[in-house]
């Protein structure tokens, strides 16, 4: 597996050298090949890693400090730039070796598509498994004009692959209606405007389950992150993301994997986007 070499000195804060000895592995994923909006995810791993310079190494959410935890910074997977399915393909390769190697695999997009060929590798090692989607948007259909790899589908391939009964999405306020009358109708769990109520209640389901976890940054308000790419209006705070991810954290849900997608650095010259992002990753690294 090749990683880009423009980003070799620019790691995620604290994050060791040593491959072997880490118990989680950060990665990134830039691609954004497949947006219906405005392009520029594929820049958000590397802004989120020089955002997390800004970081205290502890967290008084955990009470952890970052030297408690090894983990490594992977850098990015080299892609053929336009080829979404050879990407796809990458991408499954890599998380397949992760987990393997016994890694706890933390990624960084890109796009949302990114999201699928990660759960596939999951699903083999863990065929149990159930997915924790929050996000602004359903995506939940099958195509988008007419493609199927797109980042408008992965939480429906997702139902395909883990069943239905198995994914629980949170914060959705965007979607088609045939995606809203599907995730009633098909036995998932969906889940809208809010995250951390409806997380409350749903968690105990999950009591012992191998559960991945992805988080779409836009299911903040614009207000909190302007810095993606399809910027939809009434999103949660910071705040209620942050208190979702210790919920999690303190709960008894076995996460085995995370990723957080869309980070869109063009659109936020503040940068709030990517420090709350790095932010969101450190409490990832030191809780689940």
């Amino acid at each position: 597996m090749r990683f880009d070499e423009a980003y070799s000195g620019k790691v995620f804060i604290m994050s060791r050298a040593d491959y072997n000895s880490a118990t989680k592995v950060i990665y990134g994923m830039p691609m954004d090949y497949t947006v219906s909006f405005r392009p520029g995810s594929r820049f958000g791993p590397a802004r989120i890693r020089e955002a997390s310079i800004g970081l205290e190494e502890y967290s008084p959410y955990m009470d952890k400090h970052l030297e408690e935890v090894a983990y490594h910074d992977a850098g990015d997977i080299l892609f053929p730039f336009g080829n979404a399915e050879k990407s796809l393909e990458l991408i499954e390769q890599y998380v397949d070796k992760l987990l393997r190697d016994g890694k706890f695999p933390l990624g960084l997009g890109g796009e949302h598509l990114v999201t699928w060929p990660i759960l596939k590798a999951m699903h083999r090692k863990y065929p149990d498994l159930a997915l924790i989607h929050i996000d602004a948007h359903a995506d939940l259909r099958t195509e988008y004009e007419g493609e199927t790899l797109s980042h408008s589908t992965p939480v429906r391939k997702a139902c395909d692959l883990l069943g239905p009964e198995n994914v629980f999405s949170f914060g959705i306020r965007s979607g088609m209606r045939e995606e809203f009358e599907f995730a009633r109708t098909s036995g998932m769990t969906l889940e809208k405007f809010e995250v951390l109520e409806p997380l409350k209640k749903h968690l105990p389901k999950l009591y012992g389950r191998n559960v991945y976890v992805t988080i779409d940054i836009d299911v903040l308000d614009p207000a909190y992150a302007p810095g993606t790419g399809t910027a939809e209006a009434g999103g949660i705070s910071s705040k209620e993301l942050l208190d979702a991810i210790v919920l999690i954290a303190k709960s008894d849900v076995n996460v085995v994997g995370a990723d957080l997608v869309e980070v869109a650095p063009p659109y936020d010259p503040t940068e709030q986007t990517a420090i709350a992002a790095s932010k969101f990753i450190r409490e990832i690294i030191l809780g689940w």
